[in-house]
């Protein structure tokens, strides 16, 4: 059993797994602090709000803090677009120029996604042409 552990703790995909975590949290801190420095003044220099932080309203007592929602949605999308450019599209690129397959192809009569060496369609059980040899 301290074996299995062993080997879990130390095995290469937990360890690639906390890498890539704490390189996003650390992108993550920096994409933060590029909208927070750098973005949202811009915009605030455009609207003419210093600060989104402080936009609030109150109804019965209750403070909503919208500026805090606007500050996290830039944040949001701005982590979004930069790992679908600098991270999604590349990848794709370099897939398709090594002619890596998704391994999934569409059964031609249900649409449904299988795997490329299917012979028969597990949801509408169509009769597929035969896998090609590898």
């Amino acid at each position: 059993m301290l074996k299995g552990f062993k080997d879990f703790v130390t095995g290469g995909t937990l360890i690639e797994v906390a890498v890539g975590l704490i390189m996003a949290l650390a992108l993550f801190a920096l994409v933060q602090a590029l909208i927070a420095d750098l973005i949202t003044p811009v915009i605030a220099a455009i609207v003419g709000e210093p600060d989104f932080g402080d936009l609030s309203f109150t109804i019965n007592g209750s403070e909503f803090l919208y500026g805090d929602f606007i500050n996290a949605l830039i944040t949001f999308v701005s982590v979004a677009a930069a790992v679908f450019f600098f991270v999604v599209v590349p990848y794709q690129r370099y897939k398709h120029a090594r002619g890596i397959g998704s391994g999934i192809k569409a059964c031609p009569e249900c649409t449904t996604d299988i795997p490329e060496g299917a012979r028969r369609c597990p949801h509408c059980t169509a009769q597929l042409a035969a896998a090609p040899a590898a």
